[in-house]
Formats: structure tokens, sequence, C-alpha cells
């Protein structure tokens, strides 16, 4: 049983997540943010359950699809929505953009925009943490698209050598890009290919709270205990295209809305209400306090300055 501040963290965490990509795709509309951005909603389950289990010197890496990442490790929804702006109150003064947050304060080590480059940084900081005799994990959130990627099995190979304390979690949303998963990768289960570097894998439904926080409390006691590392494979669905213009030709309506049916945050919702852990009005107070910080990490990104030429640096 998850204690009832774990799951009320995680309830808000998904609510803010969940609201940041909402008004993030609104403000895309509206021709206020630098660039396209990958959108979470669907997946919030995956980042605020994981990282509910970690610390703030524990290490993360994310990928081009990182918002949700990103809050939950780092809280700052201001600098998250002005990095997303490219204003210099940013988490990268404006200069990294949605896919390339960072947040070196709370162990994110980055955002990455290219596909698989955050599992050997994620290497690195196991490296690190056991070089130095800490307790610290890493954490490498990547889609499935990335397990096919040789920095991949160059990770999970080093890691699994030299028994780092690196967790590897797939957030398998059926499709790299627009290639759904089954046509470009050889194996049903990302989890299995565990099996060649000797290692748990394990698969969990992506939008279940129990089920991930079980498995990473599995993972981070290994970690720890300096037994190694595991990969964890999260089965979850992206409710938005692939980036913010994307014409979405290759899936239907009917696949989505049965996604949609089996919503994150409906579902612990139910859970918590059902198990006396939290009544209506408490979670519904959570959801009106996500959006609340939402619109005012809106306000402040769309007031703070934009970055000055002449500090090239940052």
């Amino acid at each position: 049983m998850i204690k009832k501040d774990k799951l009320v963290w995680i309830y808000t965490k998904m609510n803010e997540i969940r609201k940041f990509e909402e008004k993030a795709w609104k403000l895309f509309e509206q021709n206020k943010l630098r660039g396209s951005v990958h959108l979470y909603i669907g997946e919030e389950a995956i980042a605020a359950t994981v990282i509910s289990l970690l610390r703030d010197e524990d290490y993360i890496t994310s990928t081009h699809r990182g918002h949700g990442h990103g809050i939950a490790k780092s809280g700052d929804l201001k600098s998250a929505m002005a990095e997303l702006m490219g204003k210099e109150t940013g988490f990268c003064k404006g200069r990294g953009g949605s896919m390339h947050i960072a947040d070196l304060k709370k162990g994110n080590l980055g955002a990455n925009a290219i596909v698989g480059a955050g599992i050997p940084i994620a290497v690195g900081g196991a490296l690190a943490a056991k070089l130095k005799g800490t307790d610290q994990v890493a954490v490498s959130f990547f889609g499935a698209g990335a397990s096919t990627q040789g920095a991949f099995h160059e990770g999970l190979n080093l890691a699994a050598v030299w028994d780092l304390p690196a967790i590897f979690i797939c957030e398998n949303n059926k499709f790299a890009i627009s290639v759904p998963v089954e046509q470009s990768t050889s194996v049903e289960d990302i989890c299995v290919r565990s099996k060649s570097y000797d290692i748990p894998g394990i698969k969990v439904d992506g939008n279940d709270v129990l089920a991930i926080y079980a498995a990473m409390e599995k993972a981070v006691k290994r970690a720890k205990a300096g037994k190694g590392p595991t990969l964890i494979e999260c089965k979850t669905y992206r409710w938005k295209g692939h980036w913010t213009g994307d014409p979405e030709v290759y899936r239907t309506r009917e696949q989505v809305a049965e996604w949609v049916a089996k919503c994150p945050i409906k579902r612990l919702r139910k859970y918590m209400i059902y198990e006396k852990i939290a009544t209506k009005k408490e979670l519904d107070d959570i959801e009106t306090a996500a959006q609340a910080a939402v619109d005012e990490a809106t306000e402040f990104a769309l007031s703070s300055p934009e970055p000055d030429p002449k500090n090239g640096d940052g």
C-alpha cells in the first residue's frame, strides 16, 4: 500500500503535467512558443510515479517529450514554461527550449532531442555515484524507438557489466514518430531485451500508478544494494501526435479514443476515492490548484524578458 502523502504527491504532479501540456498546446496555437512541442498527455503516471521514489540528488535523463519528467523532478512550473517560450527566466535561460530542459540542482541532467542519447548520460551519472560511494541512482527515460538505437544496448551492457545503480524506463507509447512499434522492433515486449545483459526486465501497465510504483521500488532497492540496473517497460499511449503539427494519419480516431478512456489520472482518482484515501473534494482542490499554478507560470513566462544576445554564454 502506497502511503496517502505519496499518492497525493503523485496525483498532484500528474495534474500539473496534464494542465501544463494542455496550456502548452494552446500557447503553440497562439504562436507564443519557440518552435513545436512534443506533448506528454496520456503518459503522466510514469514520470510522476517513477520520480516520486527519487530524491533531489538522484539523477534523471529525459527525452524530446520531456516536460513531464522535468516538472516532476524540479516542481518548477514557471522556469519550465519560460524555457518553452525562450525567455531569460527559463531553466536554460531560454536557450534550450522544449527539448533541452535541464535542472542540475534537482538532478535533471537534461532532456535530449537525439533519440536514445540520454541513456549513456544516465549511465555516466550512475558510474559517478558508484565511484563516489553514494547511494544515488540514475534513471533514464526513453521511448520504444530508442531501444533500437546502439546507445540503448551499449548503455545497458555497460551498466550491467559494472553493476551500476541505473534504472532504464522505456515509455512504450506504441509509436516511434509515425511507425508502429511492431513494424520497427523484433520483439513484442522491449523488456525482454534485458535478458541479453542478465538484468531484470519488468513489464507494467504504464497507466497504473500502483504497478509502476511496485516495479520502481524494487528497482531502486536493487540499485542501492549494489546489484546493478533494471529495465522497466511501461506500456502507455500518447494522446496527441508526435509533435504539435503532426497530421496523425498513421492511427485511427478509434484507437486514440480507446486509450483516452484509460486516462491514468481518472484511474488514480477512482482508486483513491474507492479506497477512501482522499475525498472528491480533496482531489478537486488538487486539480484546481494545478490549473492555477500553470496559469501563474504562464503569466510569469509571458512577462519575462527575452534573452540578452550579449550574454551568449547564458
